[in-house]
């Protein structure tokens, strides 16, 4: 299956005001989340376009993730397909906990990636 290409980030090129689109399903999201990040699940994903376009930086870019980046490739071609500034994060949530990166889950203490 392809997707086309989407350009891809590194963790280490994220800075901790980069706009982070999580794109994976709740309960990965509520054990373990980048703060600050956007919640759109992929599955909701058509239904809440609305919520990114609105959060989304209007002159800056939308670094979507996921647990690996599968999914989040997905969901970056569709916005690159609706002309948005989109990368996604090479990894995904993985390699941002393995980086070091802060993981916070649903109450905001210490989190984990599942």
């Amino acid at each position: 299956m392809s997707f086309g290409h989407v350009p891809t980030v590194g963790i280490d090129e994220l800075t901790d005001s980069a706009f982070l689109l999580d794109v994976r399903e709740d309960d990965e999201w509520q054990a373990g989340h980048a703060e600050g990040a956007l919640h759109v699940p992929m599955s909701q994903f058509a239904a809440r376009y609305g919520e990114v376009t609105e959060a989304a930086p209007q002159d800056g870019r939308i670094n979507v993730i996921c647990r690996s980046g599968g999914r989040s490739a997905q969901v970056a071609m569709y916005l690159a397909q609706q002309g948005m500034d989109v990368v996604n994060v090479a990894g995904g949530m993985e390699a941002w906990a393995a980086a070091g990166r802060p993981v916070v889950d649903d109450k905001g203490a210490q989190g984990h990636v599942l």
